[in-house]
């Protein structure tokens, strides 16, 4: 029996085909099969015992030179062709049997390498345990690479994973920047990495090795045959690539893979090892499988984390199916609301660490306001920060609805809104979110999951009532979990802030907030004065004031009464410097205030002064949340809260001595 076996044009379509010629060598083990390949990938087929003949197809030749080779096709009588490009040679050459596209696939064959097993007339792929198939490995190869890796010391290592940073087109292909932290986070934990693809991916490659310049990273790029490659994925642990023919290859040969994934499809052209997992965030426009971006961005792939990939390594590494593990395809685009004040937003934040547990390969995004921007600007659980201006750019109705007609076209399936307001509801039920989880209250009913608002009592801590909004979905999590990034660029800023006012990186520094967002938080300025100015002198402390641009002249009242130990950075931060700025200090005292919040999660030591008593506004619902923080707080016996229109002039933060404070810095200081 003849067979003419017609291949696609890529190397990674072809090692997709690959299981077609293992059907038919299993089906018929003594026909005689010739393959009908272009030349790039014509190295698959070449001196391979169970193929007969390689006949090289250039699609570009003359029309004369392609009916010559028909008719050269013709006098072999083939009695069977199976075409998988669908073209006029398996349309019309004579033969018993042919493949078919026209076939009606059933709905449950929708990965390629099945689509042309089908379409060849099989239904499955059970050859993959038996010893024959269609790639056949010289042992000069397995020399070749085999003495590569004893010469590194890595023959026989069980430590050793491939990375292949390159993909055939460009819109497939992860950062290359992501590529070397990801390779220079392997190496830390103790893997050695070998870098694979061809010559398009050496400039890719040499920068990953000129940029963690380690011998742990062996780059053998454009230096193997599609052979050689796989016996140095057969030696490997792990392949980590994107969407490529390394990947197809590595499938073949069921070696794990791990396999980033844009604009393409998984479902029809994901890896198909026995153990494997897809990194993949859906937006709203993915999968597209076009070739050009048409948002320019590449939003799909630039929002993968090298933290997502190694949560996905280290599942394989540890015999875990993570394929697609943890995603529910009801949740697959997630939105977070909350648009008030900053610590609001960073009490926030232990919710977004939960949903990215839950659903580690969900697109998440988070709606805040311009001035919380860097809050959550740089969190490694989210995928995207939405600013929303209810005080300018879309303050009024209209400019609100088309907002929301903007937020329609992401597609989210889930909008999580932690602060009720009119407008959220209303831009969440507009924007089609199909589960809208929020409260009861102010057009709450627009949510179709809702919560009773009870958080006026103050019965729990309000990172509390943040993670108890997730648990009609089932989640759980951890109050402490909050979370303020540290930019590189504020680092810098904060280092060159202090060198130019004299301040070495050895000093002890204390950071007072004298201001608030009200004034019946606001403790006296003077004790302020007299509480740093003492510590200061007791621990030697360099003093710093931190506050926004409208306690500017409170700040400068407490500066002037401290002299030459004081740096005055009131109104000349961002919220990203100010989180560089705390976290140089040994101690933050502050009024209730969101800066407090920001110290907490850096770990800094933290007094905060509460007024008001109040259960809404009280310690127990809006206290730092760290190990070492505390919190001052005395009821003078007030029937009823007047805040800033206060008759008694403050009596309950007055009755907060300098001595309490002090004793407070005291005991934090000595643990």
């Amino acid at each position: 029996m003849k067979i003419l076996f017609i291949t696609l044009s890529n190397i990674g379509d072809c090692i997709l085909s690959l299981p077609v010629l293992d059907a038919l060598h299993n089906e018929y083990p003594d026909a005689l099969i010739s393959c009908l390949v272009p030349e790039r990938p014509k190295e698959i087929f070449s001196n391979n015992p169970a193929v007969d003949k390689v006949i090289i197809f250039d699609k570009h030749a003359r029309l004369a030179d392609k009916v010559k080779l028909f008719f050269s096709l013709s006098r072999e009588r083939f009695d069977i062709v199976v075409d998988l490009r669908n073209s006029f040679f398996g349309a019309f050459l004579p033969a018993k049997k042919r493949s078919s596209p026209l076939r009606f696939i059933p709905a449950n064959f929708k990965h390629m390498k099945d689509k042309h097993l089908f379409w060849s007339g099989f239904s499955g792929y059970p050859f993959r345990d038996k010893k024959q198939q269609s790639l056949v490995i010289a042992p000069e190869d397995v020399n070749y690479i085999n003495g590569i890796l004893k010469e590194r010391k890595l023959s026989g290592s069980a430590k050793l994973i491939v990375v292949a940073p390159g993909a055939r087109s460009q819109v497939k292909r992860w950062d290359k920047h992501n590529f070397s932290q990801l390779c220079s986070r392997l190496v830390q934990d103790g893997w050695d990495v070998a870098l694979a693809g061809d010559k398009a991916d050496e400039p890719s490659c040499s920068y990953i090795c000129q940029e963690n310049n380690t011998d742990r990273i062996l780059n053998l790029c454009a230096k193997t045959s599609i052979s050689q490659l796989a016996v140095l994925l057969k030696s490997a642990r792990l392949l980590v690539t994107n969407d490529s023919a390394i990947m197809h290859l590595a499938s073949y040969l069921n070696v794990s893979v791990c396999a980033l994934f844009g604009p393409t499809d998984e479902n029809k052209y994901g890896p198909w090892s026995k153990d494997k997992a897809v990194i993949k965030k859906d937006i709203f426009c993915r999968p597209c499988e076009k070739a050009v971006c048409r948002f320019g961005s590449l939003a799909c792939l630039s929002c993968l984390k090298v933290d997502d990939v190694l949560e996905q390594v280290d599942c394989l590494l540890k015999g875990k199916d993570a394929a697609n593990e943890g995603v529910s395809p009801k949740y697959r685009r997630i939105l977070i609301v909350r648009t008030d004040r900053i610590g609001d937003v960073l009490l926030s934040t232990p919710v977004i660490k939960a949903l990215r547990k839950e659903y580690p390969q969900a697109y998440i995004s988070m709606i805040v306001s311009p001035y919380a921007r860097d809050i959550v600007e740089a969190n490694p659980y989210l995928d995207e920060v939405i600013i929303y201006d209810k005080d300018i750019k879309h303050k009024s109705w209209m400019r609100s609805l088309k907002f929301a007609s903007r937020l329609k076209k992401k597609r989210f399936d889930l909008a999580v809104i932690l602060h009720p307001t009119n407008r959220m509801h209303l831009i969440a039920f507009l924007a089609g979110i199909p589960l809208r989880l929020g409260y009861n209250r102010k057009f709450g009913f627009l949510n179709n999951l809702r919560k009773k608002h009870t958080k006026q009592e103050g019965l729990k801590h309000e990172a509390e009532y943040n993670l108890d909004l997730l648990s009609d979905l089932g989640i759980g999590g951890n109050v402490r979990d909050l979370f303020m990034p540290i930019k590189t660029e504020s680092e810098e800023w904060v280092k060159d802030l202090l060198a130019s006012n004299g301040i070495k990186e050895t000093d002890k520094l204390l950071a007072i907030n004298p201001g608030a967002s009200c004034p019946s938080k606001i403790w006296p300025a003077d004790r302020f004065a007299q509480v740093a100015e003492t510590l200061a002198k007791r621990h030697n402390f360099r003093i710093l004031i931190v506050a926004g641009a409208k306690d500017i002249p409170l700040a400068n009242m407490v500066a002037q009464k401290l002299g030459d130990r004081v740096l005055d950075l009131s109104g000349k931060t961002s919220l990203s410097h100010l989180a560089s700025i705390l976290k140089r200090c040994s101690l933050f005292i502050s009024n209730d205030s969101g800066p407090v919040h920001i110290a907490s999660s850096l770990g800094v030591p933290v007094i905060s002064i509460f007024g008001r008593n109040q259960p809404g506004l009280s310690p127990r619902r809006w206290g730092p949340l760290g190990k070492k923080d505390k919190y001052l707080h005395k009821d003078v016996g007030c029937i009823q809260c007047l805040a800033h229109n206060c008759k008694k002039e403050f009596a309950c933060l007055k009755v907060i001595s300098v001595e309490d404070v002090l004793s407070a810095a005291e005991s934090i200081l000595s643990s």
